[in-house]
């Protein structure tokens, strides 16, 4: 396989443009300098708006897993109540995250579909220090309701921790007007950088949550970050992955270019595309809606063709140039998942409808093929 002519549209990491690569090769330079502080800087301010946050802003050198953890293991001690929301493999991990520093409360649904907010409504009635969401759940593809879950947290003072790893950056994420205390996004994945950085934003509200909290993580310590954030000259507490931090400035740059309006009306076309394809296949969407959730934006998951296992059709992708995602767990061999995410373009939606087509058409699912390229060609054109 040519790596060179794959094409990735799997929900991250995302093919990465030319020019955020070339910074990649800048030489090192002292992490503690003015030129390092400059860099971040610059990327804490675009990230800002990208976050539609006044809140700090804080680049780790670890993937979207350890700004998880940051998030959770710097406000919440032993005794302290958190409740975890899943309904996917990432709420899951965030629960299970929890579960190392406080005493979770769980409110799980079955994977992909839609959070009962009376559920989540009485458990935040019993008293919780913090309550955690996975905002955009690609495992199952789904939208869950932040705006709901945020004003629940508020009422209830319950800080709102959430998962913007393949939110932020694709779709609307209003950090401030939903009141998210941290929020947390990772670098691979709408933001179109290399994988290896998360970004977290922290409210004032989740900074003083964090005194009183004895035992927090060494490295991923949030406090510890503000410290650093805030000299004259800002840095990170640790050494920073500076080749990391090179390609996410141009990466932003490139965001910032595009422009955060159009950046998620891309995205949400391309997503509605590959949705008019799937169905003009016969193709189920895997997760249920119900008012207060929708599609996933960013990547769209469907159910495998009856007699047909997702694998085989992730594999036959795989073999004609177009990587894709199956089902994590026990969703294996159910789902199949592209993604449209970062810089993802028209053409590569169109290539990936037209490869799916073949295989499709290979394994005797269709008769003809076109009619999912045309759908998609439809949207896109409409737009």
């Amino acid at each position: 396989m040519d790596l060179e002519d794959t094409l990735l549209m799997m929900p991250g990491p995302v093919p990465v443009a030319p020019r955020v690569l070339r910074a990649m090769s800048k030489p090192m330079i002292n992490h503690r300098s003015a030129e390092f502080a400059g860099i971040y800087t610059d990327c804490r301010e675009i990230l800002s708006s990208v976050f539609q946050t006044k809140n700090d802003i804080f680049l780790l050198s670890g993937s979207g897993t350890a700004g998880m953890e940051a998030a959770v293991g710097s406000v919440a001690g032993n005794g302290d109540k958190i409740i975890a929301i899943e309904n996917g493999k990432f709420g899951e991990r965030f629960k299970d995250i929890a579960a190392l520093y406080a005493d979770v409360v769980p409110a799980v649904f079955e994977w992909g579909l839609p959070i009962d907010l009376e559920i989540v409504k009485e458990k935040l009635e019993e008293g919780a220090k913090a309550i955690t969401l996975v905002h955009n759940e690609t495992s199952a593809g789904i939208l869950n309701p932040a705006v709901e879950i945020g004003k629940l947290a508020k009422k209830h003072d319950a800080l709102f921790i959430m998962d913007g790893v393949t939110s932020v950056g694709g779709d609307n994420v209003r950090v401030d007007e939903w009141g998210v205390d941290i929020a947390v996004v990772g670098s691979q994945k709408c933001l179109a950088a290399p994988p290896g950085l998360s970004v977290v934003s922290v409210s004032e509200r989740a900074f003083e949550a964090m005194k009183d909290v004895t035992k927090k993580p060494y490295y991923n310590d949030l406090l510890a970050y503000k410290k650093s954030g805030d000299k004259p000259r800002p840095e990170t507490p640790y050494t920073p992955a500076i080749p990391l931090f090179y390609a996410l400035q141009e990466a932003l740059h490139i965001v910032k270019e595009e422009g955060m309006e159009a950046r998620i009306k891309r995205h949400r076309i391309l997503s509605e595309a590959v949705r008019a394809a799937t169905a003009a296949l016969n193709i189920e969407m895997f997760p249920q809606l119900n008012e207060y959730s929708h599609y996933s934006n960013t990547i769209s998951a469907m159910k495998a063709p009856a007699g047909i296992d997702s694998e085989d059709i992730k594999n036959d992708m795989k073999k004609r140039g177009v990587i894709i995602a199956g089902g994590q767990e026990r969703l294996k061999s159910k789902i199949f998942r592209i993604g449209c995410m970062g810089n993802v373009t028209a053409r590569d939606v169109l290539s990936t409808i037209q490869q799916l087509e073949i295989v499709l058409n290979k394994r005797g699912y269709v008769d003809s093929l076109g009619a999912g390229t045309e759908a998609a060609t439809r949207v896109i054109d409409r737009a």
